[in-house]
């Protein structure tokens, strides 16, 4: 038997003995690396490929808004809002993504259409302020524990609840990464021309590919909302979002399977750091400093945290190149 799997079975039990010996304040911040993580892992599926997208704060603001607005107008339960919620982002995605594709927008066209569409989602949000409440934010009825509302008081449920998004985020991407399209991905990655003439279906697979990462990236969202119960067209979607989640993805590592939980972990340690630190006095603060960091990853650290450890420890490692714009 691989050595590997006893020791993945060894941390996922470790990992689901956390909430018997964490402190409550430490369990929160472990919650919102495990949910972020999911969702920098849901962007990575396309940004290691060359799909660079800046807008996947549309599909995250879909997702958390679409279950709360379903709850509090209609009583629609959080198991069948959710659903839905991942179901109109994929459709976005879809609408989206099919011109794009369709007509060659790549590079950095692609990433400005998308980043035009965060904006597009925010500021929808923001103008029907009648329904969401608009800028100063909404607010999901809370009925205390309930399965039926996904409303748990205690935060130990939100941990697994957040612990199986995170693992099944890390599944997909495995899939996709040890899957038979993964060839095909990376030809297109490199010259898609060359790609459709060896018979590869360009546009099925860039799809299939942005599809399943918006709905990833919808059901964080999702799960996002129903933790915190407040939602802020500022926090869950718009461009600041959205870069957020770029930054974290590869100043991890998007070319390995763990490096936006390390993106995940270096972000919540700079909020929190920085929260505890200046309170209210360095208000945009991390912005900037995702800025600067990003920079100096791309120039420094081209594959990220993770991708910088495995050179150190396996220099000998073979690892894929990173594809040239």
């Amino acid at each position: 038997m691989n050595a590997r799997y006893p020791m993945l079975l060894a941390g996922l039990a470790v990992l689901l003995c956390v909430p018997y010996f964490a402190q409550a304040y430490f369990l929160h911040l472990l919650i919102q690396a495990l949910i972020w993580s999911s969702i920098y892992t849901a962007w990575s599926m396309m940004g290691r490929f060359g799909f660079v997208s800046l807008g996947h704060g549309a599909f995250m603001g879909v997702g958390a808004y679409v279950p709360a607005l379903l709850w509090n107008y209609y009583d629609v339960t959080p198991w069948a809002g959710i659903p839905l919620g991942v179901l109109l982002s994929a459709l976005l995605a879809l609408v989206i993504g099919y011109p794009c594709f369709r007509f060659r927008v790549v590079g950095h066209y692609f990433a400005l259409v998308t980043l035009a569409l965060s904006q597009v989602v925010m500021l929808s949000i923001i103008a029907a302020r009648d329904v969401t409440g608009g800028s100063l934010g909404f607010t999901p009825r809370a009925v205390g524990n309930s399965w039926y509302a996904l409303q748990f008081s205690e935060k130990s449920y939100f941990y697994v609840i957040a612990l199986v998004l995170w693992l099944g985020g890390l599944a997909v991407w495995r899939w996709i990464d040890r899957g038979i399209g993964r060839e095909a991905l990376d030809a297109i990655s490199e010259d898609e021309e060359a790609a459709a003439s060896i018979g590869i279906d360009v546009m099925r697979e860039k799809l299939r590919v942005t599809v399943i990462s918006a709905a990833l990236t919808a059901l964080g969202g999702a799960i996002y909302g129903q933790y915190f119960m407040y939602l802020n067209p500022e926090t869950v979607s718009g461009i600041s979002v959205s870069l957020q989640i770029v930054f974290a993805a590869i100043v991890g590592g998007m070319y390995d399977m763990l490096g936006p939980t390390a993106g995940a972990l270096v972000t919540i340690a700079l909020n929190e750091g920085l929260r505890v630190g200046f309170g209210t006095h360095f208000i945009g603060a991390a912005n900037t400093i995702y800025g600067i960091l990003l920079i100096l990853c791309i120039i420094f650290m081209p594959r990220g945290i993770v991708g910088m450890l495995q050179k150190m420890i396996m220099p000998g490692r073979r690892t894929r190149a990173v594809p040239a714009e």
